[in-house]
């Protein structure tokens, strides 16, 4: 063990929890035909925000506002809350992190869901935080059973993800609200809604910022097409959301994706747009899972969980025929949930390349 690294960290596995298609392009020496694995959407962000992008980079030789005062201002005002109730940073990745070092000390719990999101777990390992993990009930996050391991177990953060990744579920607002009064005293709830742009309106329960103990998490990455500008944020009470100034870097959301994020803030009809061209998406990948005999669960996301019908051994080999084939897809990496592969929205060419393709990677991979 190298003598500068603290044990819970030198005894982690080192590994990366997305492999990304650049990586894989590398390892074959090709480019895919097509990207449908990462939730990125592929219809990019609204010209807007790629003019306002392209103006802010000429001005890249100056820091952004380590306030973000403009970018928290735009924030509030969409979502009628003050900006003191806003947290700013380098997707909602970054916040994790700020959240699980103001929150957790070294061996306290934290409850989460067995195969949920990976990157809030890297982020409580990194700490030597104790992981109490949930199984998922009928492919989706078993919240009432996730709240019962926070009273349990004396947990100081519950994360719960609404829409879900990997699976693409989803609960009423109805539910979320009981799993927020619910949350025991002393923990606060962690509600990733990352995909709250893409779900049935009666999915996202009405922002409440009188509650100190719930944080909700939203992103630009996804329906807003911004994914490689790197811009999220948290809601919350202003007393929670004022100590992530304490230890956030400052200048981690740059002019320019500052400026991206206002001009896609204020663009809300190229929103609908594409959250409608997600939905028709999700409508095409799940035709083609049937025409070849596989199922296609029900998703709120910008992207579709497949039921490849076997165990993940198999569900692996259909998606490294995909990945052969030039169709970058992906699938959760946790029994039973692995049987399934993801299939990110594409466009009409993206998804006619998966209709022909998938039929062979399946005929591959049951030989």
């Amino acid at each position: 063990m190298p003598p500068h690294i603290v044990s819970h960290i030198a005894n982690l596995p080192s590994v990366t929890p997305f492999v990304g298609p650049e990586a894989l392009e590398r390892q074959r020496g090709v480019k895919f035909r097509a990207r449908i694995g990462a939730n990125e959407s592929v219809f990019g962000p609204s010209p807007r925000v790629v003019e306002a992008i392209a103006r802010a980079a000429a001005e890249s030789w100056m820091y952004g506002d380590p306030e973000q005062h403009e970018l928290k201002a735009a924030i509030a005002a969409h979502h009628g809350v003050k900006a003191e109730n806003v947290a700013v940073d380098s997707g909602i990745d970054a916040l994790f992190g700020i959240v699980v070092r103001l929150c957790v000390e070294p061996g306290e719990t934290v409850v989460t869901s067995l195969g949920g999101y990976p990157t809030f777990i890297f982020h409580c390992d990194g700490l030597g935080a104790r992981l109490v993990r949930v199984p998922y009930k009928d492919d989706r996050e078993d919240w009432p059973a996730l709240l019962d391991a926070a009273r349990r177990e004396n947990a100081r953060l519950l994360y719960f993800a609404n829409p879900d990744n990997p699976m693409g579920s989803w609960v009423g607002a109805s539910a979320v609200q009981t799993l927020i009064d619910g949350t025991p005293d002393g923990c606060l709830l962690i509600l990733d809604e990352a995909y709250s742009d893409t779900a049935p309106p009666d999915a996202i329960p009405p922002l409440d910022m009188s509650n100190p103990s719930v944080l909700r998490f939203r992103t630009f990455s996804k329906a807003y097409g911004m994914a490689g500008v790197r811009v999220g944020y948290c809601l919350g009470h202003a007393d929670v959301i004022r100590h992530f100034d304490k230890i956030r870097n400052h200048f981690d959301v740059t002019r320019m994706s500052q400026a991206g994020a206002i001009a896609a803030l204020a663009d809300q009809a190229y929103l609908a747009e594409v959250v409608a061209r997600i939905a028709r998406a999700r409508a095409r990948i799940g035709e083609i899972a049937t025409a070849n005999g596989l199922k296609a669960l029900q998703s709120a996301t910008n992207f579709v969980a497949v039921d490849c019908g076997r165990d993940g051994t198999y569900a692996r080999k259909v998606l490294a025929e995909l990945i052969a084939r030039g169709v970058f897809v992906r699938m959760p990496g946790v029994a039973p949930l692995d049987r399934c592969i993801r299939i990110s929205a594409g466009t009409d060419a993206d998804l006619a390349l998966l209709a022909e393709m998938l039929p062979q990677a399946l005929k591959a991979a049951a030989t």
